[in-house]
């Protein structure tokens, strides 16, 4: 098994989730609470097998206070309703609690948090894992992927395989669901959208949410 170096003991006693998200509205571990509403804490079954790992909050989660209920959350939504996998059995966080933005005229449009804002939100993500301790992770995008692996890695090359194990959870990497929004040639898109849904299908065989 491979573990990657931790802190445990200078991080609060969180015994519940419900205490991590209070923990987590009161974090000051970097300058992104400035600008963003709320911390967004993760949300779902609280001992999933299978854990979703994404980025950091959009505009509407933000506002919202709940991860992936903007046009990436309904994405996802849909892939995982094709993939055979209920959302409300899974456990759904962002490896960036906090909104990172910027202002275009009167929008503030996403923008992607840098090394040491996600080396410092990781903390609450070591925690979440521990506390859920799901069977399989699946990284949505570059970002979840470098939070939960300590270091870059190419989603690309890596998509479909299992990475490594932490806390006694398979790792796999996938898109993130906004790449999809993002692409305009159709052909593209439904390529990507078919092996988004079977990454999804396969997270969910790992964990043994799925046959």
């Amino acid at each position: 098994m491979n573990e990657l170096p931790t802190a445990l003991e200078q991080r609060p006693a969180v015994k519940t989730l419900a205490a991590l998200r209070r923990e987590e509205a009161r974090c000051r571990r970097c300058e992104l609470y400035k600008g963003a509403t709320q911390a967004v804490p993760g949300e779902g079954a609280s001992h999933a097998v299978l854990m979703l790992v994404g980025e950091q909050p959009g505009d509407r989660e933000d506002l919202a206070g709940k991860p992936f209920v903007g046009p990436a959350g309904r994405i996802l939504d849909r892939a995982l309703a094709e993939a055979g996998v209920p959302r409300d059995k899974t456990y759904v966080t962002n490896a960036v609690k906090h909104f990172k933005y910027e202002w275009r005229g009167k929008r503030r449009l996403h923008k992607r948090p840098d090394a040491g804002e996600i080396e410092a939100c990781r903390w609450w993500l070591d925690i979440e894992r521990s506390l859920v301790r799901p069977a399989a992770i699946l990284g949505l995008g570059a970002t979840a992927a470098r939070s939960l692996l300590g270091h870059p890695t190419p989603i690309a090359a890596n998509r479909g395989r299992l990475l490594t194990v932490i806390d006694g959870a398979q790792i796999l990497v996938t898109i993130h669901p906004s790449l999809l929004l993002r692409l305009r040639d159709e052909a593209d898109k439904q390529r990507e959208y078919r092996q988004f849904v079977e990454d999804l299908q396969l997270a969910a065989k790992v964990s043994g949410l799925a046959a």
